[in-house]
């Protein structure tokens, strides 16, 4: 996959290289988002490669047009201080576990999160977190929520690990070419509640209405699903498919806590 996509109208998909313990290639991504007033938002950070690079610095007149920096996931902070070493004059926005392992840098009170952060973005972008479920469990290693950003003029969701998509190889891509769904880690992150399930079921009803206007997804570690070489279902008929597939591990979590 190319390291720079345009996938419409001011929106354009970095794509990283990362492994997982050094072997398993699985590569992660940033977006950089055009704003109507010529400046730009960065969303989540990647080790830019030099075409990248080159790509960015052209278009942002070498970082100085890059106004706010969106790290939207609170596990993915391998690049948090590299990003801000590349545009130090952007405001950094993070969540608290951001924050938390790297207070050095200078963050802005708000959190990626909250709703007081998305308003201050509303002009370009909707935001959505996931509810019912553990925005940062104690287990780390479970790496589903993250703040879901959608970009109205280019109608594509930047998503990161709470929804993958993957295109298979062969041979399976023979009977199914590619899928989306949720993270497989929900179950163990809704939370230990009563309601917990009911509240995301909700989430995930407010999520099929919001995607019905988006055509592109990109997802971190897997792939972007592009409008214009979907050859499957629609963006939200796929994202139907994938919330009757986790109504199981909602029903399961129900029996257990109510």
């Amino acid at each position: 996959m190319k390291s720079v996509l345009e996938i419409g109208e001011g929106f354009y998909n970095l794509r990283g290289a990362l492994t997982v313990r050094g072997v398993l290639p699985i590569g992660t991504q940033a977006s950089l988002v055009r704003r109507k007033s010529g400046g730009f938002i960065l969303l989540d950070a990647i080790d830019l490669d030099p075409d990248a690079r080159r790509f960015v610095d052209e278009l942002t007149n070498r970082g100085e047009a890059v106004e706010a920096v969106l790290h939207l996931h609170p596990f993915h902070t391998l690049f948090v201080q590299r990003a801000h070493a590349l545009y130090p004059e952007a405001k950094l926005y993070g969540t608290a576990r951001h924050k938390r392992l790297a207070p050095e840098l200078p963050w802005e009170a708000l959190s990626t999160d909250q709703p007081e952060l998305h308003a201050l973005f509303s002009d370009e972008l909707e935001f959505s977190v996931p509810k019912g479920v553990d925005f940062v469990p104690s287990n780390e290693n479970l790496h589903f929520s993250s703040v879901l950003a959608f970009h109205r003029a280019s109608r594509t969701l930047h998503v990161d690990d709470t929804l993958n998509y993957v295109r298979l190889p062969r041979p399976l891509s023979i009977f199914k070419k590619d899928m989306l769904g949720f993270h497989p880690t929900l179950g163990r992150v809704l939370e230990r509640r009563a309601g917990a399930a009911k509240d995301f079921r909700a989430w995930t009803r407010e999520l099929a209405d919001r995607v019905r206007t988006i055509d592109n997804v990109c997802a971190a570690h897997t792939s972007a699903l592009l409008g214009r070489k979907n050859t499957g279902p629609s963006v939200a008929e796929r994202v139907e498919t994938a919330i009757r597939k986790v109504e199981p591990k909602l029903a399961a979590h129900e029996a257990r806590f109510g």
